[in-house]
Parts: C-alpha cells; structure tokens; sequence
C-alpha cells in the first residue's frame, strides 16, 4: 500500500470533494448541508399537512410521502436530469438537479419524523394550551413542536447522516463531490483501495462527529 496518493491529491480530495472549493463545482458539504436545512424545512410542512383535519390538504401530502419513500433516491436523481430539463426547455447544472433532487427525496422522510415526533406530544399539552386561550397556531408553534423536536432529535439526526452518506450518489451525474473527486484521482493514479479507503474514513468521522454532536444535544434538552 502507498498512501503517498492521497497526501499528494489531499488537497483536491479535501477542498473540492468535501468542501467545494477549486475549479468544479461540487462538494459533498456545499450539498449536504443546505439539502439537510431545505429538506428538514419541507418536511415540517409535509408533516403537518399528514396531521391536517381537511383530506385537501392530508391526502396529497400522504401520496408524496408513501411515492417518495417507495422509488430509489438514484431515480428520483436520474429524473429531474433527464426528464426536467426537457419539461423546462432549460439545462440543468448537476448542483441543482442534485440538490432538487434530495431535498424533495429527504422530505418525505423528514415529514414522517415530524409527523411521529408531533403524534408523540401528549394530549394534554393540547389541551391545556387552549384552555390558556392560544390558537391552534401558536399552539403548535409554542407548545407542540418545541416537544416534538426534543422527541426527534435521534431520528432527524439518523436521517441526517443518511442523507450526509446518500451525497455520494450526486457522483453518477458527474457532481464532483468526495467520492467522485476520489474517482477522478483514480483514473490518472490506479490506487482505488488508498483512496476509497481514504474517504471511506472521511464519511465516518464526518458522521460519527454528527453523532457525537446528537449525543450532546439530547444530554442538554433531557
């Protein structure tokens, strides 16, 4: 084994593959990152629109989330960059299509979280807010979901590091994120086990540290 490879290519693997910085436009935190924040905000308004009393409103938000949680994430990728652009008559840049592509994927996940984190606030919490006199929306901005959040902490955290891992399949669209910047040094150097050994270590400490962080914050919201 000569590790050399990757001490020679650490700052390509690293700064443009992990972070998204150098001549391509990739990075599996520039995707990560912002599909995690945008994914988690849509999957609040998927969850609550599950609980919604109106069948409007409940069952289309039921059909995302049983569609979406039923197809592979690879093709949910392969249709917005095949079949989107030509929808729109407009080319894609492989960020947005990936991009799109988790954020409407992982929101239905997220939204079955939310769903789960917001059925498992009791009752009585409800109630009691509308004794005080709140509405149903400060209700649930208040008393409900600062609960359900504390309740979901394990999972959102799990479907992060999911989602954190799931980045590598934007490499199949040619989005230059860790893995395929390994698979670009591959090909001029034929050291495929240093190198995917290499970001096999980066992906776990990237998420075992998303773990950690998990722990602290249950310890802190107990």
């Amino acid at each position: 084994m000569d590790f050399s490879v990757v001490a020679d290519n650490f700052k390509f693997l690293i700064l443009q593959g992990l972070i998204g910085i150098g001549p391509f436009i990739g990075g599996t935190l520039r995707l990560a990152i912002p599909a995690i924040i945008l994914g988690f905000l849509l999957g609040i308004a998927v969850g609550l629109a599950r609980l919604a009393q109106a069948a409007w409103i409940r069952v289309p938000a039921t059909m995302y989330v049983e569609f979406f949680r039923g197809v592979p994430l690879v093709m949910v990728i392969f249709w917005i960059w095949f079949i989107i652009p030509q929808l729109l008559r407009l080319p894609i840049p492989e960020y947005g299509v990936a991009l799109t592509a988790f954020v409407i994927f992982e929101a239905a996940y997220f939204g079955e979280i939310v769903r789960a984190g917001v059925q498992s606030v009791a009752r009585g919490q409800v109630e009691a807010a509308t004794a005080l006199g709140m509405t149903a929306t400060k209700t649930m901005a208040y008393v409900v979901l600062p609960q359900a959040l504390k309740n979901m902490v394990p999972s959102l955290v799990t479907q992060m590091i999911v989602l954190f891992k799931d980045t590598s399949l934007a490499s199949i669209i040619g989005y230059v994120d860790l893995t395929k910047a390994a698979q670009i040094v591959n090909n001029r150097e034929i050291r495929p086990f240093e190198l995917y050994l290499f970001i096999a270590v980066v992906y776990f400490l990237c998420t075992y540290s998303m773990s950690l962080l998990a722990r602290r914050l249950e310890r802190r919201t107990a």
